[in-house]
């Protein structure tokens, strides 16, 4: 037989498929009348000692006993069965958690969902919509985008919702579960323009002219929403308002160019070709400590949760502890590299540095050993950025290289540049470099 006569032999005929259509609408037919037909006498004087026998057995024996009884039922009767048991398997848990007193179990599955979801557990009943409302869910859910994200981190602080998240401030009237109900599509609404800008290179182009000849060199800057703040060749540091773009303060002390800086709510910390590592006041702009450790420029500077990273032209990094801003005293002097370090970066786990010795070095940060060497630019680099197990880096042979800090590969090599690979910033979806091409 072949196996075209086969599969005809195994398929069913034009008049076997109307018989099955038949017997399934007898089954539905059946079906509906069994909802509306009365028992018989017989199985009303034998259903309650039925029932009686099976309240005298343990659970299991019920269980086998039903498997029993449904493997003698035909398939239309399987469907009346599953149709009785659906609903009983259909819970509202969400609804049940809070009668219970576990109010805090339902807020925190709910909290789990994303925009889209929790929209639509809203509309779900009154209930789900008071655990959404009383949990602050909408709230939970901006504050978990701030921590994941960069650009909703940066939109928080520069549109200054970010003090109505997390802690509020002392003395401050909470907002209601409406107002970021509310705020969340307005955020989106940022965000998307801001995305929408990226991809089009849509830009408004604004520039500070600096007043005397010395002072055209500006080798490194830092800003906010109210402030700009730049290091000069004139070895002056100036403090430009962000709105008025005039020059509001200049810190005078360092008697070489400040080649870089880093500056939080409190402090502007600089270095020099000087050699030398300043401290300043933010608001007063006083000069509050002369760090001298580097015996040649200090290229690049690093500080965050007490801990304050420096390289220089000597090849060396210096790893500071922070007390204060008067009290800043030097833990470790970390040597490796053949030529000046140009840039450093770091977080709790990993210090990366980056040199003209065409290497990126990584080093503990709590116990200051050397962990690795990442080999692969042909010439030397100029900057980096690090961030969870991502280095980024950019180089005078024209690339930027993306490397794995854990366990040293280069990822990727990118290339379009023609010249020198000056500073380098990524994010979640995008790096941004710039490069002495133009």
């Amino acid at each position: 037989m072949s196996y075209v006569e086969s599969k005809m032999e195994t398929c069913p005929s034009t008049d076997e498929r109307l018989d099955i259509k038949r017997v399934e609408a007898v089954a539905q037919i059946n079906s509906l009348n069994r909802k509306t037909h009365e028992p018989s006498s017989a199985y009303l004087q034998e259903k309650d000692m039925c029932t009686k026998y099976f309240d005298n057995w343990n659970e299991n024996d019920q269980v086998s006993f039903v498997e029993h009884l449904l493997s003698r039922m035909c398939h239309y009767q399987h469907g009346q069965v599953n149709t009785f048991l659906k609903p009983m398997l259909q819970r509202d848990f969400i609804s049940a958690l809070p009668a219970k007193g576990l109010d805090h179990v339902a807020e925190n599955i709910l909290s789990y969902l994303d925009a889209k979801s929790l929209y639509a557990a809203e509309l779900v009943c009154k209930e789900w919509y008071r655990v959404i409302s009383d949990g602050m869910l909408w709230k939970k859910l901006i504050e978990r985008m701030v921590r994941t994200d960069s650009l909703w981190r940066g939109l928080a602080e520069r549109r200054g919702w970010g003090q109505y998240l997390f802690k509020p401030k002392l003395g401050e009237i909470p907002k209601d579960h409406k107002f970021y109900r509310d705020l969340y599509p307005q955020i989106i609404q940022d965000i998307e323009r801001i995305e929408t800008n990226w991809r089009t290179g849509r830009h408004t182009l604004q520039r500070i002219h600096c007043r005397s000849e010395t002072s055209k060199g500006v080798y490194c800057l830092q800003y906010d929403d109210t402030r700009i703040v730049s290091g000069l060749r004139d070895n002056t540091i100036k403090i430009w308002d962000r709105n008025t773009l005039e020059c509001t303060r200049v810190l005078t002390g360092h008697t070489g160019s400040v080649l870089c800086l880093q500056y939080d709510q409190n402090i502007i910390i600089s270095g020099s070709s000087d050699s030398t590592v300043r401290v300043w006041d933010v608001r007063s702009g006083e000069m509050l400590n002369t760090l001298i450790h580097h015996c040649e420029a200090v290229l690049h500077l690093r500080f965050c949760d007490g801990i304050m990273v420096t390289c220089s032209k000597d090849r060396s990094i210096a790893v500071w502890d922070m007390q204060s801003p008067t009290e800043i005293n030097l833990r470790r002097v970390l040597v490796g590299h053949r030529a000046a370090v140009n840039v450093v970066d770091f977080d709790e786990k990993y210090i990366v540095s980056a040199s003209g010795d065409r290497t990126i070095k990584v080093w503990s940060t709590s116990t200051c050993e050397f962990v690795r060497t990442l080999n692969g630019h042909k010439r030397g680099i100029a900057c980096l950025q690090y961030r969870d197990r991502l280095v980024v880096s950019g180089s005078s042979d024209n690339t930027i290289r993306l490397w794995d800090i854990e366990c040293g590969a280069c990822l990727r090599v990118l290339e379009g540049h023609e010249e020198l690979v000056r500073c380098i910033r990524f994010d979640n979806k995008r790096i941004v470099s710039g490069a002495y091409d133009g």
